[in-house]
């Protein structure tokens, strides 16, 4: 090897993400020292946002009262029923949207309606028809994730190469296995990034839905907090939210890695 010459860097990266350690925790231990240093210092009034400490105090006492635990087992159970629903009605729809031209003619232009409108705005009516109590709650979440999920669902379809489809066609091979063996595979990024969507939409609505007629759940607990002025309460239940959030794209990211190793 000729000593003037250089090695050339790799360049062939990808733009592939890489994971930064602590960086995450880091952010979170930020956030929450600039909470305590605007209230410590009177930078916020605690009408308007209250101390960490009296926060955490009233995390400590409603979990000891079992009241916390009543609130997040109502919501989790609201939000697991009511997004597996209209999750897999989504997929199956956009599945069929993708594989067949008669579906792809009469329900596309059915979930591209549906899609823009505001589920909450549908809320009163669903109390209407399915009454105050739990199914009318089910509804609302399920009818919101189900649009997304079906775009989701005929896009991955839809960006599935061809080339393999009419491959394994030439081969003889039975068009059930090529939808379970490329076609399902193939659509399974664009999936995942629905259920990343639909999951953030549903536990939207879960919060509208519990604000109306619910005694337990996260949204009934940030509504009466509210109400009563009660601010510690009420951001103890919003953070609650966002540590559902953060759960759901926690396990979303363990679920891609996994699915998804062959990229």
């Amino acid at each position: 090897m000729r000593a003037d010459l250089k090695p050339v860097p790799f360049r062939g990266g990808g733009f592939a993400p890489k994971r930064v350690p602590y960086l995450g925790p880091a952010t979170f231990v930020a956030l929450l020292l600039l909470w305590w240093i605007a209230t410590r210092f009177g930078l916020v009034s605690e009408l308007a946002l209250p101390k960490p400490g009296d926060v955490a105090a009233s995390f400590v006492a409603m979990a000891q009262s079992g009241e916390l635990w009543k609130h997040i087992g109502a919501s989790l159970r609201r939000l697991l029923v009511g997004w597996t629903l209209g999750a897999a009605a989504g997929i199956v729809v956009g599945f069929a949207i993708g594989l067949s031209s008669l579906a792809r003619s009469t329900a596309l232009p059915v979930v591209s309606a549906i899609f823009p409108i505001p589920k909450i705005a549908l809320l009163p009516l669903f109390i209407i028809w399915l009454g105050i109590g739990e199914a009318s709650k089910y509804a609302t979440i399920a009818f919101g994730v189900f649009s997304p999920m079906a775009i989701a669902a005929f896009g991955g379809v839809d960006s599935v190469d061809r080339t393999l489809i009419r491959m394994t066609q030439s081969f003889g091979m039975p068009p059930r296995d090529i939808v379970r063996k490329i076609i399902f595979p193939g659509a399974m990024p664009a999936l995942l990034s629905g259920v990343r969507i639909s999951a953030s939409i549903g536990i939207i609505l879960l919060t509208a839905a519990e604000m109306i007629g619910a005694e337990f759940g996260i949204g009934a607990l940030v509504l009466a907090a509210g109400n009563l002025m009660q601010t510690d309460r009420l951001v103890a239940g919003v953070l609650l939210l966002s540590v559902f959030g953060l759960v759901v794209s926690q396990c979303i990211g363990w679920a891609e890695r996994r699915l998804l190793n062959w990229r």
